[in-house]
C-alpha cells in the first residue's frame, strides 16, 4: 500500500524532509504534487530514524510546507527504455526534449546500475578510430576503456567532442552496431545548440543518443545527467550487443554541483569543499565501462572535464586520473600557437593501447612508431630547453634538426583541423615522415627490421621541403643531414 504524507516538515535548498516515515528505502522514487496541481518529482537521499531528505529534481521553488502532497513510488530512479532512444534528444532527468514525444518503452532500469562480477569482464582490446591523429597513434582508445580528457576554460575541449562523435569508428565492424551516448551537464544554452546543430549539420544524429543538462537548470538533475547517460549505453551495449562510445562533458561542473548538493545536506567537507566520498562517486561513474562475457557490445568512455586555473592537482581530475586508464591533456601552450587539437603529447597516455595496437589490430608498425614519436618529441623539449638558454644558434646540428623536427610535428602531426579525418594507415605513414626528418641512428625504439621498411628520408625531404646539406663524419661512413 502508497501512502501519501501531506505537508513538510523542513525545505533546505534543493532538499524536502519528511518526519514520521516509515517503509522507504534509500535512492527511492518520490512524487511530489504542489499545491497549484504540478508535479514534481524527487529521491530519498538521506534516512534517519523515522525523518526522509528527499532530493526534489526540479528545485524546491514554489513548494509549500503546508499543502505539498508526497508519494513513495517503491522503486528506484529509472529511465525507460528502447532502441527507438537512438536519435533523440533528452534532458538530464532523461525526459524527451526534442519534440518527438515518449519513448515507446521496451523496458525500465535503475540508473545506479548494477554491479559487475569481475569475473564476467573482458579485458579491452582493439580499438575506436577517432580520426584524430595524436589520439589514434599515441594515446589509442581501446573499447571498453576509460579515457578522460583534462581541458581547461577556453580550451577547444567541445569542438574536440563534435570532432570524436563526427569521426569515430569501430574499425572491424558494421556501421550500424556502433553508437555514441553524449551527455552535456551544465552546459549554456549556445553550446548545446552547438552540439545540436554540429551533429544534424554532420549527419549523425541518428546514431547519437544526447541529454542535455542548461546551466539554468537544477544542480539535482545535473547528478543524475551522467547515470542516465550511462544506464542508455548498457542498455544498448548489454542488451542489442552494440559498441557504445559515451562522451561526458563537464565532469567538474557535475562534481561542482555534488559539492553543492553536498552542502545543502550539512555534510563535512573535504579537499577545496568537495565531499569526502567524491573519489568512489566518480567511480561509481567510470567504473560501468567495459565489455562482458554475456554479450558482444562493449560500453567505451570519454570523461571531459575542465581543469581550474590548469590545476591537474586539482581533486577533479586528480582523482579521475587514479580510476581511469589514463589521460589526453589539452595544452595551452599549443592553442594558444593556433594548433588544433592542442593535444599535450608529452602528459597524455593511453594504459591500454600496448595490447590493442599492432599486428591483427592497427598495424605491426604502430608500437614502435609511437614509442619513437614520444622519445623524439620529448627530446625536442630538451633542444628547446637548451636554446632557450644558450640559443638556438650555438646548438650543435643534431639539436637544431630535433628543432626542425619539432616544428614539423606539431604543423603537421598534431595541427590537423576540425574537418579532417584521418585513417590509422594515414596516420602512421605521417608519422614514418616525420620521423625520416631525422637521422636513421637517431631512432633507437625502432627494431632494425621495422626501420628498414618504413624509414624513407628523401620522401620527408620532398613532403615538407626541408633543405639539407650533408654532415660528414658519421659513423661507419654513414651520412647525416643538417
Amino acid at each position: 500500500m502508497n501512502l501519501q504524507y501531506i505537508g513538510l516538515e523542513e525545505i533546505n535548498g534543493p532538499l524536502i524532509f519528511l518526519d514520521d516515515v516509515t517503509g522507504v528505502g534509500f535512492e527511492e522514487m518520490v512524487e511530489i504534487k504542489l499545491s497549484n496541481g504540478a508535479t514534481r518529482y524527487g529521491r530519498v537521499v538521506q534516512i534517519e530514524g523515522k525523518k526522509v531528505a528527499i532530493q526534489v529534481f526540479e528545485g524546491t521553488h514554489d513548494i509549500s510546507l503546508v499543502n505539498t502532497k508526497t508519494k513513495f513510488t517503491g522503486h528506484p530512479v529509472e529511465m525507460s527504455l528502447s532502441k527507438e532512444i537512438l536519435g533523440r534528444t533528452f534532458n538530464g532527468s532523461g525526459r524527451p526534449i526534442d519534440g518527438l514525444g515518449e519513448v515507446f518503452v521496451d523496458e525500465k532500469k535503475n540508473i545506479n546500475g548494477f554491479p559487475l562480477n569481475p569475473v564476467s569482464r573482458v579485458y579491452p582490446r582493439n580499438y575506436i578510430q577517432t580520426g584524430i591523429s595524436s589520439i589514434d597513434a599515441l594515446t589509442t582508445l581501446i573499447r571498453g576503456q576509460k579515457l578522460p580528457i583534462f581541458s581547461g576554460s577556453g580550451m577547444p575541449h567541445n569542438e574536440l567532442a563534435v570532432q570524436i562523435v563526427k569521426q569515430a569508428k569501430i574499425a572491424d565492424a558494421k556501421g550500424d552496431n556502433f553508437c555514441i551516448v553524449f551527455a552535456a551537464m551544465g552546459v549554456k544554452n549556445d553550446v548545446a545548440d552547438y552540439f545540436r546543430q554540429s551533429f544534424e549539420e554532420a549527419g549523425v544524429m541518428s546514431k547519437v543518443v544526447m541529454f542535455l543538462n542548461l546551466s539554468n537548470e537544477p544542480i539535482i538533475e545535473r547528478t543524475l545527467t551522467p547515470r542516465f547517460a550511462l544506464t542508455a549505453a548498457e542498455y544498448l551495449a548489454y542488451q542489442h550487443d552494440m559498441h557504445v562510445l559515451v562522451i561526458l562533458t563537464d565532469i567538474t561542473a557535475y562534481c561542482e554541483a555534488l559539492r553543492e548538493f553536498s552542502s545543502s545536506k550539512g555534510e563535512i567537507p573535504g579537499r577545496k569543499g568537495f565531499p569526502g566520498y567524491l573519489y568512489s562517486d566518480l567511480a561509481s561513474l567510470y567504473e560501468r565501462a567495459g565489455i562482458v562475457t554475456s554479450a558482444k557490445g562493449s560500453v567505451t568512455q570519454i570523461p571531459i572535464l575542465t581543469m581550474p586555473n590548469d590545476d591537474i592537482t586539482h581533486p577533479v581530475p586528480d582523482l579521475t586520473g587514479y580510476i581511469t586508464e589514463g589521460q589526453i591533456v589539452l595544452s595551452r601552450d599549443l592553442n594558444q600557437i593556433s594548433v588544433y587539437p592542442p593535444v599535450g603529447i608529452l602528459p597524455s597516455l593511453s594504459r591500454l593501447m600496448k595490447d590493442g595496437i599492432g599486428a591483427g589490430f592497427t598495424r605491426e608498425d604502430h608500437s614502435s612508431v609511437a614509442n619513437q614519436l614520444f622519445a623524439s618529441y620529448a627530446t625536442v623539449q630538451d633542444a628547446r630547453s637548451l636554446a632557450s638558454v644558450i640559443g638556438e644558434d650555438e646548438l650543435s646540428p643534431i639539436d637544431r634538426k630535433y628543432i626542425e623536427f619539432g616544428k614539423l610535428f606539431e604543423q603537421h602531426f598534431i595541427n590537423q583541423g576540425f574537418d579532417t579525418n584521418r585513417s590509422m594507415n594515414d596516420t602512421l605513414d605521417l608519422g614514418w615522415d616525420l620521423l625520416s626528418v631525422l637521422p636513421s641512428d637517431e631512432l633507437h625504439r625502432v627494431d632494425e627490421k621495422v626501420l628498414k621498411k618504413y624509414y624513407n628520408h628523401q620522401r620527408a625531404v620532398e613532403r615538407f621541403h626541408i633543405v639539407t646539406k650533408p654532415i660528414i663524419g658519421a659513423l661507419k661512413g654513414d651520412v647525416k643531414y643538417e
